[in-house]
């Protein structure tokens, strides 16, 4: 990725991701050290970063928005520890390492994103708790927590997980192949940007933009995810390529075609670049973190 103001929001998180982990007794350490080695092991802090550039879009200061952003990384990470299980997608890699169940054993694998999720709630609600004589401060922090407790939820996040795994083996409509991915996939992605919306403050027009937005970008991020499971190599994706087939999983070059879905991912970053043309230069960085997905699908 080659946007530099990514790479702004995205160091900020490196620096502060294990801020808001609570300290534990040495007895559970080992539940501590698997949380760690998964939200440590790098990856795109691609819903982080969305969180701090939106609170900035909105006028906010990011520097508190940074409870939040790490929240919504450690929901992400949970989930993908959840994800690599054998119950699940049964993947032995995941950010170019050993998944954390392949290092630490199912059952602490399943405690680790556990804790990860609970932390994520921990840390805004201490967050909170800082501002209860600033009515607008904490209404914007209680909107952020609510928008990735829905993202993450059974209308979001782990709606589209299980109807994902009730997919499996079947032929899927490209309307539950729709609602599989934009629950799945692109229900963090804008909860991250709402959020982060809040926090900075942003007027409902502003709001209805930025979702836009994120509803186009989440569909489209998972459709180039798909494409790179079949035509990425594990160096560059820090998972094995693959899966999706060997899994018969339901996805967008399966239902569409890799041209048709090369078309639709065009069409749908299209889209999200459009929502935010009024904004000009404002929107720089969401404008260009959508062009990045085109430039990696050749």
């Amino acid at each position: 990725m080659d946007n530099i103001d990514f790479y702004k929001y995205k160091d900020l998180v490196e620096l502060h991701i294990l801020d808001f982990l609570p300290e534990v007794d040495y007895k559970s350490i080992t539940v501590y050290e698997a949380m760690k080695y998964s939200v440590t092991a790098g990856g795109k802090r691609l819903r982080p970063s969305l969180l701090l550039a939106a609170c900035e879009f909105a006028g906010g200061d990011i520097k508190n928005a940074i409870p939040y952003a790490c929240a919504a990384e450690y929901i992400q990470t949970y989930s993908l520890i959840h994800d690599d299980l054998p119950a699940m997608d049964n993947d032995d890699i995941r950010r170019g390492l050993p998944t954390n169940h392949k290092v630490y054993g199912e059952a602490t694998a399943i405690l680790a994103g556990d804790g990860l999720l609970t932390s994520a709630f921990e840390a805004m609600n201490k967050d909170m708790l800082l501002y209860f004589d600033s009515d607008m401060q904490l209404k914007r922090r209680v909107k952020a927590s609510y928008e990735l407790a829905k993202g993450a939820g059974c209308k979001g996040m782990i709606a589209g997980q299980i109807a994902d795994i009730e997919a499996v083996n079947k032929q899927c409509s490209k309307e539950m192949l729709d609602y599989i991915n934009i629950n799945k996939t692109a229900a963090l992605i804008v909860a991250s940007i709402r959020a982060g919306a809040h926090l900075g403050g942003a007027n409902e027009k502003m709001l209805r933009d930025l979702t836009d937005y994120a509803e186009f970008l989440g569909l489209a991020f998972q459709i180039k995810d798909d494409l790179l499971d079949v035509t990425g190599i594990e160096t560059d994706m820090g998972k094995m390529p693959g899966v999706d087939k060997i899994m018969n999983k339901s996805t967008y070059p399966g239902c569409y075609g890799i041209e048709a879905s090369k078309t639709k991912l065009k069409e749908l970053t299209e889209n999200a670049i459009a929502v935010l043309e009024p904004y000009y230069d404002e929107a720089e960085f969401f404008t260009n973190l959508a062009n990045e997905l085109l430039v990696r699908i050749k």
